[in-house]
């Protein structure tokens, strides 16, 4: 990999790593409301706060991280698959250390935020958006309009 494109992919990697944040943010503070406001289980808080946090977290990076043109319901698609096998595991950790072992559910939640972070940084380059990075508008108009 040339420098040129080493700089993009550290660029690419910070973007998702601000939007991740916001998105953390975003569940967060939802967990927090429907944990403490509304008295929910913390696996349900959890659940739901996730929820929100991907629906923002897909629409940024698709946008503005990958640049990608591709179909939106394809890519959905394809991160609703991962988060069919990360939202149970990630769930019933939750519920496992704390509501059952008795952690802290706020630390659990940012375990399983970073874990979520990660794993899924990886699958949306190297899978969901792989074939199309930097295809949409605002890629072509950074290379001068093509």
């Amino acid at each position: 990999m040339e420098k040129s494109e080493k700089k993009k992919e550290l660029i690419r990697s910070i973007k998702f790593l601000l939007f991740s944040i916001s998105a953390g943010l975003i569940q967060m503070g939802s967990f927090a409301l429907f944990k403490e406001l509304l008295g929910w289980s913390n696996w349900l808080s959890y659940l739901l706060a996730l929820v929100l946090s991907v629906l923002w977290n897909f629409t940024l990076n698709r946008k503005f991280t990958f640049k990608s043109a591709n179909n939106v319901p394809v890519a959905m698609l394809k991160v609703a698959c991962y988060y069919a096998v990360f939202t149970p595991l990630s769930t019933k950790l939750e519920h496992l250390l704390a509501d059952s072992l008795g952690w802290n559910g706020y630390l659990v939640t940012a375990i399983n935020m970073v874990l979520n972070f990660v794993t899924e940084f990886l699958y949306q380059r190297f899978f969901v958006f792989r074939d199309s990075i930097d295809t949409n508008d605002l890629a072509k108009k950074e290379r001068g309009g093509e």
